[in-house]
């Protein structure tokens, strides 16, 4: 197949030391079973219908799911992200990703919820992000499709990097979210619901560029299995958004 995806030797290179050392015999080619796994993951294929260029497919599934478990994707995103640089501005928001019937049509035993919610648009979950001024993903939080925007703002901000100011849209205009910014010496151009009885004035010039956290969740969801939620634990889902993130804006 001519639209195969391989990483490169360099792409490998800065990932490769997250991965767990093999014990024993020698494991699979790890640069070709991680390119099966992005493959999947972009074009929203069954696990085994992967293409035989990248070999057994229970062995590409068994290693997502094992790494996915240890939280490997998760701290290759996050150390990417982690090295883009100093921002000069933060990105907030948040969107919905649809739950296919195979990830919401059983309840989840266990001690680790599914995020998973219901809301008008049926069972799905939500995504919730931070991005620098270029649209670059640097925090992101799986919730059920109900929790609200300043909510997911509110298990975030801890980890909020230094910037001069930061864009939300009206989902985030809350006094308690306004305080915690300016305690950090975030500037927060947010536009004020329609509720208040004195706006708050917000810069619209600077607003305007808010389309890009806008784009980058469009460029997330273009791959298949992002879009619509297929897999039912939370981390292994988690752990597919975060080879998206990393592939699309940090490799």
């Amino acid at each position: 197949m001519s639209d195969l995806i391989w990483l490169s030797d360099a792409q490998m290179r800065r990932i490769e030391r997250h991965f767990p050392r093999s014990h024993g015999v020698p494991r699979v080619d790890d640069r070709r079973i991680v390119s099966g796994i992005i493959f999947v993951i972009r074009n929203g294929l069954r696990w085994r219908d992967a293409p035989r260029e990248y070999g057994p497919h229970k062995t590409i599934y068994n290693r997502f799911i094992r790494w996915s478990r240890l939280g490997v994707f998760n701290r290759i995103f996050a150390e990417l992200a982690a090295k883009g640089g100093k921002p000069d501005q933060l990105m907030i928001d948040a969107t919905h990703l649809k739950a296919h019937r195979t990830a919401a049509s059983l309840l989840k035993k266990g001690l680790f919820p599914r995020r998973i919610g219901r809301t008008r648009g049926g069972l799905n979950s939500k995504l919730h992000a931070v991005c620098d001024g270029l649209g670059r993903p640097l925090i992101m939080l799986l919730s059920e499709g109900q929790m609200s925007d300043y909510k997911g703002a509110a298990l975030m901000i801890d980890a909020f990097p230094k910037a001069a100011a930061l864009l939300g849209d009206k989902g985030y205009d809350a006094d308690w979210f306004r305080t915690a910014l300016a305690d950090r010496g975030i500037a927060a151009c947010i536009p004020s619901r329609a509720n208040r009885n004195v706006p708050i004035p917000h810069d619209t010039v600077l607003y305007r560029r808010r389309h890009k956290i806008e784009n980058m969740f469009g460029r997330l969801k273009d791959w298949r299995r992002i879009h619509t939620r297929y897999d039912r634990c939370a981390h292994t889902f988690m752990s597919a958004i975060c080879i998206a993130a990393a592939v699309i804006f940090w490799l």
